[in-house]
């Protein structure tokens, strides 16, 4: 324990994924000891991210506001009939990370959860169903985490695109429970390169 602005900013960088107390601490205790330009340059970072990054409209990537699609969205040399749907947009920074996948996304913005009272009409399958069929999109890869949830997930848009068009998924290279953003480059390419069929 120390002064309560020190425990405001410590217990503000456990709220942050993957952070634990110790390691919030240590943060903390960092960004005091640096030059206040330093800590001042952090915080308008955050703030400008905040304020200046947005959704594409087409596939709910990242975008910077001001721009109506994302630079994956906009760029002609991109297999525009695949999708890779994914739950999160650190799912499709991963694969693109791989340099793997040369289709465009579609981030859903999580995963069906009944339990925690997510369900289809809170995700953004109805836009990932209007897309294939306004775009004539051939194939559909399923890129979800491998949890529980994942998988029904998967299997919700599977029915739902069921001769629509072609709909596969992420080989099983990927560790069960694991987080497809935590995947390295090898293991993401056995996933792509062994998808399935649906």
């Amino acid at each position: 324990m120390g002064p309560e602005p020190l425990e405001d900013l410590v217990v503000a960088f456990t709220r942050l994924p993957g952070i634990g107390r110790k390691t919030a601490q240590r943060l903390a205790l960092y960004v005091l000891k640096s030059p206040p330009q330093e800590a001042e340059s952090l915080a308008a970072a955050v703030r400008a991210a905040r304020e200046n990054i947005g959704h594409c409209t087409r596939c709910f990537h990242l975008t910077e506001r001001g721009q109506e699609l994302c630079h994956i969205c906009r760029d002609p040399r991109r297999d525009t009939g695949m999708i890779c749907v994914v739950e999160e947009a650190s799912d499709a920074l991963a694969l693109e990370r791989s340099e793997l996948m040369r289709g465009t996304y579609h981030v859903l913005g999580g995963a069906l959860s009944p339990l925690d009272g997510v369900g289809p009409e809170d995700l953004r399958i109805a836009e990932l169903v209007e897309r294939v069929r306004e775009e004539g999109i051939r194939e559909v890869i399923l890129a979800h985490n491998a949890s529980a949830e994942g998988e029904a997930t998967a299997e919700y848009i599977h029915q739902r695109l069921d001769g629509m068009t072609q709909v596969s998924r992420l080989a099983r290279g990927l560790p069960a429970g694991s987080d497809l953003d935590l995947a390295d480059r090898t293991t993401l390419a056995h996933a792509l390169q062994g998808r399935v069929q649906f």
